[in-house]
């Protein structure tokens, strides 16, 4: 098969980010396919244009094997009207087809959200060209919205309402990174036997067999991601503040990573003189794994909400798990990987005296006790995570929808007479 994976936000080893869809473009793309990602020029994580983009409207790249086709768009700083103006340009330089029209012509389209414009320009697209698509959801938008405070009878989140629901209905098979969305999807018009749940994971050979850090005298708690209002790291700064009083020098938080809400953050620890937090810039996927090695615990944090009753899919929980070290899980969620795989301590969202208290839990225990919860969540990982094998369910999604739409178009012509037939 040929394919075209478009995903706005799509990224190569050499950037920040989460690299979903490059795994899985190099993995089928070994199972025998052509597969081109199409993105765009500029990191969403980073807030900067990558160091490929050279000033042109669209350039076509290979990373590490995998073409890339890079539509130019402008950067932004937060969620302003320079963001939508950045989501809505990359979808209408998809739709007029920048850069593919001298591509050819692919087997099937995938539109991955997180932003509905693009999906909904690659879902056009493939109409265009008669060729089945895909669409995948990330989050489910403008639910998302709606659950971070945003009133129904918003504009944005009526228009995203209508994209979402037109998306629903005229894709020819449907992927979920929530474990639980189906019945919400089905509401909004998508038929449930083609809703494919197909988790986040991690690519194993960037995450080789980790090994037991030794007992030392500061504990380290790290955490790398995305710095913004979902991920609540607020309760993080009150849990190192309780333990920077309670026991100086024994812990240190390492925040790793970037968002709108960093540099208030910052401002919060430089305010509060609180000691044992250290906040590092992101890292290139490919130096992760080292980066990881260091720390003796990892922490996930999301804001207390109803969002996350759907699931919880963050691509950063699966590779703390493959690094074979303990994690605390403060999160309301319909699934919990941790607490599945006896990987770490789980705590409710937000709550920032039973994040300290698990920390300090998590120190108490014997260096072999938190080496035994590593190996369980290495080994969770390598069984339901590893890229290779999402890669080949996703194959099968692809090989239905462009089996299923050639039998519908042999249907066609043997129901239509011959002087019907354009």
């Amino acid at each position: 098969m040929r394919v075209w994976l478009v995903n706005h936000h799509a990224l190569p080893p050499s950037e920040p980010g989460v690299m979903r869809h490059y795994t899985l473009a190099r993995e089928l793309i070994r199972n025998g396919h052509e597969v081109t990602v199409v993105a765009s020029t500029f990191n969403h994580y980073t807030g900067k244009q990558m160091s490929c983009a050279r000033g042109k409207l669209c350039t076509s790249e290979r990373f590490g094997g995998v073409p890339f086709l890079l539509l130019r768009v402008p950067g932004y700083r937060s969620n302003n009207p320079a963001r939508l103006w950045n989501m809505f340009l990359f979808a209408f330089e998809l739709w007029l087809g920048l850069g593919t029209r001298k591509m050819p012509k692919p087997d099937v389209v995938i539109g991955s959200s997180v932003t509905l414009f693009a999906a909904f320009a690659a879902e056009r697209l493939a109409r265009r060209m008669c060729v089945p698509f895909v669409l995948e959801i990330r989050d489910l938008w403008p639910q998302t919205l709606i659950d971070m405070g945003m009133q129904p009878y918003h504009p944005a989140v009526v228009m995203f309402g209508l994209i979402e629901r037109y998306l629903y209905r005229n894709s020819d098979k449907i992927i979920t990174l929530l474990p639980n969305s189906a019945e919400h999807m089905t509401l909004k018009g998508a038929r449930s036997n083609d809703i494919t749940w197909i988790p986040n994971g991690v690519d194993l050979e960037m995450m080789p067999l980790p090994e037991p850090l030794p007992t030392h005298k500061v504990f380290t708690v790290l955490y790398a991601g995305s710095h913004g209002l979902t991920n609540a790291l607020g309760s993080v700064l009150d849990a190192a503040a309780i333990l920077d009083k309670k026991a100086p020098g024994r812990f240190c938080f390492r925040l790793v990573g970037d968002g709108p809400h960093k540099p208030s953050l910052c401002r919060r620890v430089e305010k509060e003189n609180i000691t044992n937090i250290v906040f590092d810039c992101p890292v290139p996927k490919r130096e992760i794994f080292s980066l990881f090695q260091q720390a003796d615990a990892f922490i996930i944090t999301e804001k207390k909400t109803d969002l996350y009753r759907y699931g919880i899919s963050p691509n950063k929980l699966h590779e703390y798990m493959a690094a074979a070290r303990p994690t605390i899980f403060a999160a309301d969620s319909h699934n919990n990987p941790i607490a599945e795989a006896g990987a770490g301590i789980t705590v409710a969202a937000e709550d920032s005296r039973a994040i300290a208290e698990a920390i300090e839990a998590l120190a108490a225990m014997s260096a072999e006790e938190r080496w035994k919860m590593g190996i369980r969540a290495r080994q969770y990982v390598e069984e339901h995570h590893d890229f290779a094998g999402l890669a080949r369910r996703l194959e099968r999604v692809l090989e239905s929808a462009v089996v299923t739409q050639g039998e519908h178009r042999r249907k066609t012509r043997i129901l239509t007479p011959d002087a019907e037939r354009p």
